[in-house]
């Protein structure tokens, strides 16, 4: 059973919807409307804003979808992991290659002087 419900009808009922002006290029339809649009979903605490469009109506859908996306990943259920153990014949064959670069690096080495 999801925690929270991405049904668009239900969500809008739940939400805070919070219309504001949104900076950036667009000339005069976006610097002076309210197209703007952040929604908050106090149940789960997530908030999510749509600044991109210079149409509310589109930055509401949009905000919208990224909540429901945002929602849905958080009902999600992480399937615990259970632990498992190496098998005998790769730590044999890690070890074998542990001493084969030792052996590797130590054939670079200066050979020692005997005094």
């Amino acid at each position: 059973m999801p925690r929270y419900t991405t049904a668009k009808e239900q969500l809008e009922r739940e939400v805070r919807l919070e219309t504001y002006r949104a900076g950036g290029p667009g000339g005069q339809h976006r610097n002076k409307t309210d197209t703007a649009v952040r929604i908050h979903h106090p149940p789960s605490g997530v908030t999510v804003t749509a600044t991109e469009r210079r149409s509310q109506l589109q930055n509401r859908a949009l905000a919208f979808a990224r909540l429901i996306e945002r929602l849905e990943q958080l009902n999600k259920v992480v399937k615990p992991r259970k632990p498992t153990r190496r098998t005998k014949g790769s730590m044999v064959r890690r070890l074998d290659a542990k001493r084969q670069r030792g052996a590797t690096k130590a054939g670079r080495q200066k050979p020692q002087s005997e005094d």
